[in-house]
């Protein structure tokens, strides 16, 4: 069993959650129960599956719950970049957010391979 404060990859998630609150305050606000209710509720998904397999007692199951964060991550990614198409992100603030989700999704793919090679 992983102790989930530990791990990188959700430490950096935590870290997306609390960046993407912040950027989706100035969206608009007919968009509160739409559009942003969506990209919070999936980033918030990706930190707490990692944590929620940490607490299953066989790597198969903590590589299933990553599973599960990862399709998180492409779904944030492909809301960011609806957001980033209609206006509601700068280009900046896209650029930002894409590299973070790709580089926690590259993490999440190390850590799931790593779990099946033990």
């Amino acid at each position: 069993m992983n102790y989930f404060k530990e791990l990188k990859v959700w430490q950096k998630a935590i870290e997306l959650v609390t960046e993407t609150y912040l950027v989706t305050k100035g969206f608009p606000k007919d968009e509160l129960f739409g559009l942003v209710s969506q990209i919070r509720r999936c980033v918030i998904s990706i930190p707490s599956n990692i944590a929620e397999g940490c607490g299953r007692k066989t790597n198969k199951d903590f590589s299933n719950f990553l599973g599960i964060s990862l399709g998180s991550c492409f779904e944030f990614e492909t809301q960011i970049i609806i957001s980033k198409n209609i206006g509601y992100l700068t280009n900046e603030q896209f650029t930002v957010l894409e590299s973070e989700i790709q580089h926690i999704q590259n993490m999440i793919i190390k850590l799931q391979s790593s779990l099946e090679n033990k």
